[in-house]
This record gives structure tokens, sequence and C-alpha cells, in this order.
């Protein structure tokens, strides 16, 4: 199977409802997908989501991105994975977006010229999963009603998204809190929004509620590490990092410092399902459990994490993985079955979708 040729096109898709944290808005799903195309007629697909204020890459650096590694895989056999993966990830620093949907697609043929399901060719056995949903920040009432709708779709774990604006966060997920039942279990996001010491002070006042979360993600800045440590030692909620950790050697240097419980995997943090896969081992070498998550992606993206999860099902114990369920319109073609906080693999070669 030889390389003959890369190409780009873009994936859009209107949103049920405005996503919206505290670093920005999104109104509709706009994508690059990678098409990888091969002399025997086989194509991988892959996907990876613009996210400037997270990854620094745009829809045109993308794109970019794309074309200049073009030259380091064309012509080359799949058979040679590992030299493509190393010529992905030499020829151009950063840009981890563009590498995992590159990275996407060779996994997605490499399965194919496997003939076997991607998570198989991993190692996995698990194919039926569970996702909570993201709430949306907004004011109260319709957080509470977004919530509610969320339960009756059938979700029991929701994550809610604040980080604006520390009085009313609390009063948020007060609110939220006693509007659903006990059964509930809430994941707390901040997206960066809080200092370290108003994290130690919201975190308290919730606790002193008897409202212990699932865990808080990414309540400071993902440089912050020392503030993460520090909120740590304070408070009884879990806390999970996310924008702090984009490669194994960044998680490895929160887990030697003791300074997070959890760890978030995004594909498009990690430049792709390589080095996922490598975050889950160091994460298992510290005894800690791993979330894997998503930008919002659709479901080529949302798709390969499905299958990392799988493969990695004793130490990816938590999934956030609701982008598909966020779209109005499925823009792909998929034998994997979303329904609603409800993910099945099936049992198709690759990644199991197609454009």
């Amino acid at each position: 199977m030889k390389i003959t040729n890369i190409r780009t096109t873009i994936l859009k898709a209107p949103l049920k409802n405005p996503f919206i944290t505290s670093l920005r808005r999104v109104d509709a799903l706009e994508d690059i997908v990678v098409i990888i195309e091969c002399d025997d007629g086989s194509v991988g697909y892959g996907e990876g989501a613009p996210t400037p204020v997270i990854t620094g890459e745009t829809m045109g650096s993308m794109i970019a991105s794309i074309e200049y590694i073009k030259p380091f895989i064309l012509g080359l056999e799949i058979e040679d994975f590992n030299i493509i993966l190393n010529n992905i990830h030499s020829a151009i620093l950063k840009n981890t977006t563009a590498k995992s949907a590159l990275e996407i697609a060779l996994y997605d043929l490499k399965a194919k010229s496997a003939r076997k399901p991607l998570y198989k060719m991993l190692g996995g056995t698990q194919t039926k999963f569970k996702t909570d949903i993201t709430i949306s920040m907004g004011e109260i009432d319709k957080m509470i009603s977004d919530s509610l709708d969320a339960v009756n779709l059938g979700y029991n774990t929701l994550k809610i998204k604040i980080g604006d604006n520390p009085k009313k966060d609390v009063e948020r997920i007060v609110a939220i809190h006693h509007a659903l039942d006990d059964n509930i279990a809430l994941r707390l996001d901040a997206n960066q929004g809080w200092t370290a010491q108003e994290s130690v002070i919201l975190l308290h006042a919730l606790e002193k509620q008897d409202i212990i979360a699932e865990f808080i993600e990414q309540p400071v800045a993902a440089d912050d590490i020392e503030g993460l440590k520090y909120i740590k030692e304070r408070v009884q909620t879990p806390l999970l990092a996310d924008e702090s950790i984009f490669s194994v050697k960044d998680a490895r240097r929160l887990l030697e410092m003791q300074a997070i419980d959890y760890v978030n995997i995004k594909l498009a943090k990690t430049a792709g399902i390589t080095q996922a896969l490598e975050l889950a081992n160091v994460s298992k070498e510290f005894g800690v459990k791993c979330m894997i998550g998503c930008m919002l992606e659709g479901p080529i993206s949302v798709a390969a994490g499905v299958h990392v999860a799988s493969a990695k099902a004793d130490i990816i114990t938590m999934l956030d993985l609701d982008a598909v369920s966020l779209l109005a319109s499925h823009p792909v073609n998929t034998s994997i079955v979303f329904n609603e906080s409800e993910i099945k693999l099936s049992e198709d070669i690759g990644l199991g979708v197609s454009l």
C-alpha cells in the first residue's frame, strides 16, 4: 500500500446550540479532513478541529502544515508505518492538530491493511462506552434547563462549563446540583478561568455544601504548574489537567510533582494516536486514571478517540466524547453508533467512518 495522494477538505455541520466556554464561543463545526489515498484504492480518513486559543492552530495554518508535511510521506508504503510517523513529527514542530489529523488517517489505513477494526489492531476489546455531555456556560436558568434536558436524554454525567465569573460560577454549580437527582454526576471545567487561590476558595465553598464534583478540570492557566499543585494539596475535589498536558513530558512532570489526580488525553494535543497511547501508559505507571476528551470535532476524530479508549480501557476510565451529540446533523457516514450518551464501536475495518 503506497501513499499516492494526500488531500484535504472542509467538514461543516451546524450545532444544536452554541458551544460556550470561558475561552470561546462556537456556533458551527468547521474542521479539516485529511484524506490519504493509496495505490491499491485504499483511503484513510483523519480530522482536526482548529482551536486557536488552545493549540494555536487556525484552519489556514493546519492546511499549510499538512501541505508542508505532505512531501515527506508521499510515495512511502504503509508497511513503513514508523518511518512515516517519524517523518510527520520531525518535519515541523508543534502543529499538533494537523499532525493528529494525518496520524488518524494513517492509523485508519494501517488497520484496513490488517483487515481489522482499529481498536482490535491496537489490542482493545471493549466496544460499548458511556460519555458525558457538555453544558455550555451561560445564565443559570439556561444551564439548569440544558442540564435537565440532558438528563432526560439519558445522560447521567454532565460537564459544566464555568470560569468567567468566580462568584457566579459557584451560584451556577449550586443551582444545577440542587436541580438534579443525586445520581447525576457533575464534572466542572473552568478552562483556565480561575487563579489558584480562587480555585481553592471556590471549591471549599462547594465542598462545605457537600458538593464534590467528579473533578475540576484545568481551573488555572496552562503554564501554572505550581498553581495546580497548590490546589491539589488543599481541596477534596479531584483535579484533572487538560491544557497543561500536550505531551508525555508534560504529563510526567505533573505526575512526578503529584500535582494532579487525573490526566485528560486529547488527540489534538498529543499530535495523534501514537502519543495518546504513550500518555495512557505513563499515567498507568503512576497509578493515575485518564479521561479521553475532544475538541469540537466531528465523527472522524471522535471515532479515533473511542478506538483509543478501547485500546487503553484499563486506564482511560472516563469519556468526554460528546462532540457528535452536539451536532444538529452528521456530516459523514459511520458504522459507529452515537446514541446520545452511548457509543458503540462496529466490526468494520479501520475507523468505521467514510465521507
